[in-house]
């Protein structure tokens, strides 16, 4: 059985792509294309009178510098919900009382540093921006500055870049902000800015409001700014957050929105001070300080720390997200927050509408499933850049069609009513269920007798697989199984499933004496 996602995760994505051209009817190229971003659902849509013959000829028409994809073996792999477009619900959710079209922003970065970018970027779908940072200081980017980790395809799990703000006069980024909000009025314009004093960051966000953006975001959390005192160093340091942040907040009337480093220990503490000083939401995370050792990556034969993003970071992401979006002291009524706090001079609680802080997450984020993620732990928009770059604006349309696809398969008609909905289910280990346990099964049928799962039981867990050399066939061993799943995940096939979790079998412990 071909295996859709694997096969799909070969397409090159070629723009214009010659697959499409060979069809008479349908667009091969967009069915793949939802495949490889989770939103197989759909693929009908661009099937409307496609035959086998327009596949056959699509198929013969791929540029694969390998073989061709098996565009028809693919379509017919593939069910389809066909959920009506007219049934389909609105993805429009408040951000810092604002109006949104949709949850779906591009993040502060490479991809969003003229006024032709982000005006294509908005016409094609996207919600809004939060553009590349602007500060006084003059930038200069060393070349090459990127670099990819576990390259595969069209796509890598790791991504690492020395880019730093924008290399724009601030007086022209400020110029485009102010074309962008007044070509494309119902699109969210925010615009990232960064200081190095006090009186910095208050001339750089009057600007921002002046030049008519939505809000602003504090970017305290670049990971490799070449000055001191400015990027992560002001994130990792509580003080710095919160007296920033109250001078801005006290200076413009716009919603100020601190951006996070994952570059600590604990992001509660500059988070709690952010609130405190009035933020009315957060961003997080940027990137994550690492290192890289590719030769074609250095800069005149020098190496340095730079910054991480892609798929891999998602899950840190997302723990980050968690910390703070179930951190009370983020989530209690305005006027507390004004308690112990009393001098930030110029702290105004007119400002401070909303009850509790919210969040836009960022992090590895490149399909609508991992977006809905980050909104179930509480953000109420995601930014993404790194998945951008790799596949461009246009996926957007997956990101938007597939979120409306799960929700109305839910039959949920608001967004906002799965914000945080997976934050009840999270808990401390201590008070995880250790009492039970749930088997994995093998489905012999898609079994292929690679003898993976065998390889990872005997070297990296509890010996609970037999592996049968003749037939190459696995077998689980019950009485040795403790139901860790690493054979599931090892799979190749997808061949390993789970049972009905039930009760552990009482093992008696070895005594002193045996």
């Amino acid at each position: 059985m071909l295996h859709i996602h694997e096969e799909a995760a070969r397409c090159l994505l070629c723009k214009d792509a010659p697959c499409t051209k060979a069809c008479k009817k349908g667009d091969p190229a967009r069915v793949i294309r939802a495949i490889r971003f989770d939103n197989t659902a759909n693929v009908w849509r661009w099937l409307e009178g496609c035959t086998d013959a327009d596949l056959d000829r699509a198929e013969q028409a791929c540029i694969h510098y390998d073989r061709p994809i098996r565009i028809r073996e693919l379509v017919n792999a593939v069910s389809s919900s066909q959920i009506k477009a007219e049934t389909l619900p609105s993805l429009a959710i408040d951000f810092c009382n604002i109006p949104c079209e949709n949850p779906f922003f591009l993040a502060s970065s490479a991809i969003c540093t003229n006024y032709e970018m982000v005006a294509r970027a908005l016409e094609m779908g996207w919600a809004g921006v939060f553009y590349k940072t602007i500060c006084k200081q003059e930038i200069k980017e060393v070349s090459p500055r990127f670099d990819a980790v576990g390259k595969e395809g069209t796509s890598f799990a790791g991504f690492r870049n020395m880019e730093q703000l924008s290399e724009n006069p601030y007086e022209v980024d400020f110029e485009i902000l102010r074309r962008l909000k007044q070509n494309y009025p119902t699109k969210i314009i925010v615009a990232s800015i960064m200081g190095q004093y006090e009186e910095e960051w208050i001339d750089l966000a009057v600007m921002a409001e002046e030049a008519g953006c939505d809000a602003v975001e504090l970017n305290f959390s670049c990971p490799q700014m070449r000055l001191t005192g400015m990027g992560s160093d002001v994130g990792q340091n509580p003080e710095l957050v919160t007296f920033f942040t109250a001078n801005v907040k006290r200076n413009v009337k716009i919603p100020v929105i601190p951006k996070m480093t994952p570059n600590i220990t604990h992001i509660n503490d500059p988070a709690t001070g952010a609130y405190f000083a009035g933020a009315d939401a957060i961003s997080a995370i940027n990137t994550i300080k690492s290192v890289t050792m590719t030769p074609e990556a250095e800069v005149s034969q020098q190496k340095t720390i730079s910054g991480y993003s892609g798929r891999a970071v998602k899950p840190i992401a997302l723990r980050f997200i968690l910390d703070m979006a179930t951190n009370p002291i983020l989530h209690q009524h305005n006027r507390e927050r004004k308690i112990g706090y009393d001098y930030l001079v110029g702290y105004d609680e007119k400002h401070a509408k909303t009850k509790s802080i919210q969040l836009s997450g960022i992090g590895g984020i490149e399909t609508w499933r991992d977006a809905l993620e980050f909104i179930q732990l509480g953000c109420h928009n995601v930014q993404i850049c790194t998945a951008v770059m790799q596949f461009g604006y246009r996926i957007i349309d997956d990101l938007i069609l597939g979120l409306q696809t799960y929700l109305a398969e839910r039959g949920i008609e608001h967004l906002e009513d799965i914000v945080g909905e997976q934050l009840p289910f999270f808990v401390p280990p201590s008070d995880l269920d250790r009492e039970t346990m749930i088997y994995p099964t093998i489905d012999r049928e898609r079994c292929v007798g690679c003898g993976r799962c065998y390889v990872s039981c005997q070297d990296g867990g509890h010996q609970a697989i037999t592996f049968d050399e003749d037939s190459r066939q696995p077998h689980i061993v019950g009485t040795n199984c403790v139901g860790c799943h690493l054979c599931r995940l090892v799979c190749p096939t997808g061949a390993i499933g789970q049972t009905k979790r039930v009760a552990k079998k009482s093992v008696r412990k070895p005594s002193a004496c045996d």
